[in-house]
């Protein structure tokens, strides 16, 4: 039997535990690593996997099996599961729901954001009790405003869920729009009120997290961004293939690196597709988040 991890299956909203409390739970006692599940077509035929819905799902819950004793959360890459249409989509909800099963915290990387209803419907399709693409957390976009963020940021505090607001990405082309202002940048706006809505909630850990690429190097110095006040989780794309690594997400979160959560993807499911492998990958970097 996996490891439980406290809260979460589902249970009423006015008895779930926040999103934060779980995931620091988790992070304390696994280690604060999250396994990107990305099932990318070239990984699909690498694994000798047919780039159709059902090498989808056998790689998907194949990774599961092999990392949800080990890893605090998994992170299944919504557009991955898109590009197979409904199908695609199906196997998607069949890993979320296999995700609460085996007791690992699951992020829906949607990267979802609107205005309005428009707004209030992703917000029901990823956080509602009720959804079949219900997760625990869903990653989100403030580009239109962080306040048009407020129908996820408010049906996720009333579901035990969570969210992980892009702040500060890997991306070259990410800085023309992140880093204006300097030292009243946009990151640094969006950290603010990311601090300001985790306010709402009890405990170490807020549940409104932030999006902060591992490879970043020196921009939160550079934008003199205080992550440790955000006082919420850190989710850190881009260990392994993209050239991050533990000593350095050590080095450039300084103060705030209790709060990462490591982010490994093609590093990881590269090993596959045996169970032995994956898990073997999934422990290597995972020592080195750790430490050890």
């Amino acid at each position: 039997m996996p490891e439980q991890v406290p809260g979460s299956r589902q249970e009423p909203a006015a008895r779930r535990e926040s999103f934060g409390s779980r995931l620091g739970a988790a992070m304390a006692s696994r280690g604060p690593l999250c396994v990107g599940i990305d099932p990318h077509p070239a990984l699909l035929a690498s694994w000798g996997l047919d780039d159709d819905a059902e090498g989808l799902r056998r790689f998907s819950l194949t990774v599961l099996e092999a990392v949800a004793s080990l890893a605090a959360a998994v992170k299944p890459q919504v557009a991955l599961y898109e590009r197979h249409g409904s199908a695609g989509m199906a196997v998607l909800e069949e890993v979320l729901a296999t995700a609460r099963d085996e007791a690992v915290l699951s992020i829906a990387d949607a990267k979802r954001g609107d205005i309005g209803s428009t707004m209030a419907a992703y917000a029901d399709a990823w956080l509602r009790d009720e959804s079949p693409l219900a997760a625990d957390s869903v990653t989100l976009s403030p580009y239109l405003g962080f306040e048009s963020l407020r129908p996820a940021l408010d049906l996720a505090a009333e579901t035990g869920r969570g969210v992980f607001v892009l702040a500060l990405t890997s991306n070259p082309e990410g800085a023309s729009v992140q880093h204006v202002g300097g030292k009243d940048s946009v990151a640094r706006r969006i950290s603010a009120a990311a601090a300001a809505e985790n306010s709402r909630y009890e405990g170490n850990l807020g549940s409104v997290g932030l999006v902060v690429g591992a490879t970043v190097g020196s921009a939160l110095k550079d934008l003199d961004l205080d992550l440790a006040a955000v006082r919420g989780p850190i989710l850190a794309p881009g260990l392994g293939a993209q050239g991050a690594t533990p000593a350095g997400l050590r080095a450039t979160f300084g103060d705030a690196y209790p709060l990462v959560l490591g982010t490994s993807s093609r590093e990881i499911l590269s090993a596959g597709p045996q169970i032995r492998g994956l898990r073997e990958a999934a422990l290597r970097t995972l020592d080195g988040l750790r430490g050890e």
